[in-house]
């Protein structure tokens, strides 16, 4: 490779970690403040866990929309071109973040201020829905094909950091504010600074070039009219799998970095900062993980990277849980019941996703179908995840191990579909490179 093409790599991998690491703060600002804060300020109600179950439903409604805007920049992504459309999402993603940070309260506008809440969060979804797909093409697509792994798993980082960075900026607030300015007014500044990030974060993709994989497309004419309708006509077989090894991604990522939060303070009463500290220590593990394991995806072959780590990561559920259930209020406990399982173990699950979603279809409708296997998906692995967990908790008496039972079934749904993958030869076969389950790729 070319120190030319080394550069434009840098570039571009650049651009789709700093774009994805300020859309990720903006969806997950909402899930860790959605159980701490808006539950109090927006659904109020004489039942706490009513009232929680309200506001992670809000939570939930911006999986439900991410599929929409998945279809939709899919599309225009597929037709017109991925740089064009990460600018679009951005945009649409910052701006209702920063609105979220003045709506006004239940107490102050009544039942206006969960329907505001509420269009914001439809907002966010769209904007998210069609930015991974976009991110992870751009680096997926300049990188060489023997590196695919591990190029597309570094715009995985912004998971990461969007999630270090909304429970850092959340646990600094708790920590110098006292409960009721945070309440007030401090959460406020957490969904405020988004718009300073998205400032950067335009002026970063502004100077990135269309990938060359696409461009080849574009040079040819060989758009399609309606790239939706020709990957289910074509890939029927390969969304389907690509949704199911998506299982375990979704739940346990809501289970450990959205969940736990609300678990650790309500349930097990351990402060809210030393929570949020423990989920953002794990973040900033993963920061290093993910792309070892993306690395390791192009040496083993996704599919059986992705089935192990699925199995491990599942099953790490009840030793997690079982450390914070008798930490006994130890902090350093907590948060090895977080950082190993979350922080280690999860990244074998998300370092590989993006390039084994990408190796599923060609460039024709690739930005369509891996936003659609993404964003479909996370209804079901990610949204309705904080709720099944929340009545799971309540009907276990308080105790986690139904949550930690759901969370292996997503495991073992995920590696069957793994293995799927790897056994049918489906994935790289658009490269001319594919993997197997049982051996290194060839």
């Amino acid at each position: 490779m070319s120190a030319t093409d080394e550069k434009a790599i840098r570039r571009v991998v650049a651009s789709a970690l700093v774009g994805a690491s300020i859309e990720w703060y903006d969806f997950f600002l909402y899930g860790v403040v959605a159980g701490i804060v808006f539950n109090k300020l927006y659904f109020p109600g004489s039942d706490p866990v009513v009232s929680t179950l309200l506001a992670y439903t809000t939570f939930a409604v911006g999986f439900v929309t991410r599929p929409l805007g998945g279809v939709i920049f899919g599309h225009f992504g597929d037709k017109i071109g991925r740089k064009s459309m990460l600018i679009l999402t951005l945009m649409i993603m910052g701006l209702a973040t920063f609105l979220i940070g003045l709506v006004p309260t239940y107490a102050q506008i009544g039942v206006a201020a969960p329907v505001l809440l509420l269009l914001l969060r439809v907002a966010q979804g769209i904007g998210l829905g069609g930015e991974w797909g976009g991110a992870v093409l751009m680096a997926y697509e300049y990188a060489p094909k023997e590196k695919r792994g591990f190029y597309a798993s570094l715009p995985q980082i912004g998971l990461a950091i969007g999630l270090c960075l909304a429970s850092g900026v959340v646990a600094l607030l708790s920590f110098l504010l006292t409960d009721a300015q945070f309440l007030a007014w401090g959460w406020r500044v957490a969904f405020l600074l988004s718009g300073v990030m998205v400032a950067v974060g335009m002026y970063i993709r502004l100077h990135v070039q269309e990938t060359p994989e696409f461009a080849a497309v574009k040079a040819r004419n060989a758009e399609l009219r309606i790239p939706f309708t020709d990957m289910l006509r074509r890939y029927p077989g390969n969304v389907l799998k690509g949704m199911g090894a998506r299982y375990i991604d979704g739940v346990f990522f809501n289970i450990f970095g959205v969940f736990s939060i609300n678990y650790l303070t309500s349930t097990l009463k351990i402060n809210r900062t030393e929570a949020l500290l423990g989920v953002m220590a794990a973040a900033v593990v993963m920061i290093f993980t993910i792309p070892f394991f993306g690395r390791l995806s192009d040496r083993l072959g996704r599919p059986r990277v992705y089935m192990w780590g699925s199995l491990i990561t599942a099953v790490a559920a009840f030793p997690g849980f079982w450390l914070m259930t008798h930490s006994g209020g130890n902090v350093l406990l907590v948060w090895l019941a977080i950082i190993v399982p979350f922080g280690i173990l999860y990244a074998a699950v998300y370092g590989p996703e993006a390039a084994l979603f990408c190796d599923l279809f060609d460039a024709k409708v690739r930005y369509t179908g891996i936003s659609f296997v993404y964003q479909f998906s996370g209804i079901f692995a990610s949204g309705i995840t904080p709720i099944v967990a929340t009545a799971l908790l309540r009907s276990g008496g308080g105790e986690p191990w139904q949550i930690c039972l759901y969370v292996l079934f997503a495991g073992v749904v995920s590696a069957l579909c793994a293995w799927l993958i790897g056994r049918s030869g489906a994935v790289g076969h658009v490269e001319g490179r594919s993997f197997s389950v049982g051996g290194a790729g060839r």
